[in-house]
């Protein structure tokens, strides 16, 4: 393939960024540098701050070949307000149409725009490019993009507005208009990071076919030699996620409170962290140590005795999962969503629907190593052949290829509404 310029739009990118999606999106525009080709990503910093984060802790090193473009407005409160209102770029949609037109790229891969635009930044992509649009969570078929209905079960039929309420947000009256599925033809491929959220995005009636594509975990070493000794002193398992209700954490640590095989580590910050340091009290077998780079996390995922995977709500993937494989540890995951998909395909890991199971799984991973150590060879081999960048890169490009060489059928491109930043 020749050399592409491609443009990832994206509400959440590094720094300014607090879930998987933004870390995914780096991974794939780091990978496709690494091939040669050109990558720009347009983020939202005024979407990051609105949701009340605090600033990032350090700017962006420019030393990846990326070309970044951060859109910020003097009213970044005003500015999500009102894409989340109407569905659309209303204050940065002129810099957006303006920058996209200009830059002559061959691939505009859409992925969270959920407040980089909505729905109506999907036509701001120039006719000659290929669109694609990459669901990294279930926003096309729930305003509150997690499919938790009404805060407290997994959703298996629409009950939006009441639960939009629930979530404290105002309902999105928009999706209730034919405007939500004209911009949608706007894309020329979409992709869904598993079978299983595939199959939601079908159940809840999305309109438009869908490729699976999982997200690539970047290449990274088993972790060896200098670095070999365990970063704590008693046999562990870990827990990597967003201290978020909908991660399941709370069903977890009780589990460690009294006679657990081994200590529980929790790697993670979020909008729970202090009900969960209150449920582990002063146990001297959960520890927290906060949120880490990828870097800092391959020696505690090296040497746990497995990961647990225990979100409660419906994920699209499940980016620790393969992250734990990749240093050879097995996972121990809820029967949830695609978690049973990803343990399955990699034969690397036990599955739990309640408390019991998952106390049992732990006790009999944490009194037989070398079944431990089998899983985790599985794992890694798994990830080498489905996951890894030399897996998953290639069939990007095969996407691009085919979406570029199909007939293209799009409407003609709206006008943006834009009020002056």
């Amino acid at each position: 393939m020749r050399r592409l310029r491609f443009c990832m739009v994206s509400t959440f990118y590094p720094p300014y960024s607090y879930g998987g999606d933004g870390i995914t999106v780096q991974r794939l525009a780091r990978a496709l540098v690494g091939a040669g080709h050109d990558v720009t990503v347009v983020h939202d910093a005024d979407a990051y701050t609105a949701l009340g984060h605090p600033p990032p802790d350090a700017v962006r090193e420019a030393s990846d070949g990326i070309d970044v473009v951060t859109l910020r407005s003097a009213a970044p409160r005003l500015s999500a307000l009102l894409t989340h209102q109407t569905g659309r770029p209303v204050v940065q949609g002129r810099a957006i149409s303006r920058f996209l037109a200009s830059g002559e790229f061959d691939v505009v891969h859409f992925h969270n725009v959920s407040l980089v635009g909505g729905v109506g930044v999907l036509s701001c992509a120039p006719a000659a490019a290929t669109t694609l649009y990459t669901a990294h969570e279930h926003w096309l078929i729930c305003p509150t993009h997690v499919l938790w209905r009404h805060r407290r079960e997994p959703c298996d039929k629409r009950e939006c507005v009441r639960c939009s309420l629930r979530y404290h947000r105002p309902p999105q009256l928009w999706r209730q208009t034919d405007f939500f599925e004209r911009q949608l033809r706007h894309v020329d491929t979409f992709m869904a990071l598993s079978e299983f959220s595939r199959g939601k995005h079908r159940e809840f009636g999305f309109p438009f076919p869908m490729d699976v594509l999982p997200p690539l975990v970047a290449d990274a070493p088993l972790v060896a030699g200098d670095e070999a000794a365990s970063p704590h002193p008693r046999p562990y398992f870990l827990c990597v996620a967003r201290l978020e209700p909908i991660k399941g954490l709370h069903t977890v640590i009780p589990l460690f409170q009294s006679d657990a095989p081994a200590d529980l580590i929790i790697a993670g910050a979020g909008s729970q962290e202090a009900e969960l340091r209150a449920l582990a009290g002063n146990s001297s077998r959960i520890h927290f140590i906060g949120r880490l780079t990828s870097e800092q996390l391959w020696r505690y995922y090296r040497h746990a005795i497995a990961h647990i995977a225990a979100s409660i709500c419906y994920e699209t993937f499940g980016n620790t999962i393969v992250e734990a494989f990749q240093q050879a540890t097995p996972v121990v995951a809820r029967r949830r969503g695609p978690f049973p998909e990803l343990v399955e395909q990699a034969s690397a890991g036990m599955l739990f629907s309640d408390d019991g199971e998952l106390r049992q799984a732990l006790a009999s991973l944490a009194a037989d190593p070398a079944a431990r150590d089998r899983l985790g060879d599985a794992g890694r081999r798994a990830y080498e052949a489905r996951w890894s960048e030399g897996a998953v890169l290639p069939q990007y490009l095969d996407i691009v290829a085919r979406t570029r060489a199909q007939g293209r059928d799009r409407p003609a491109s709206s006008p943006v509404v834009a009020v002056a930043p």
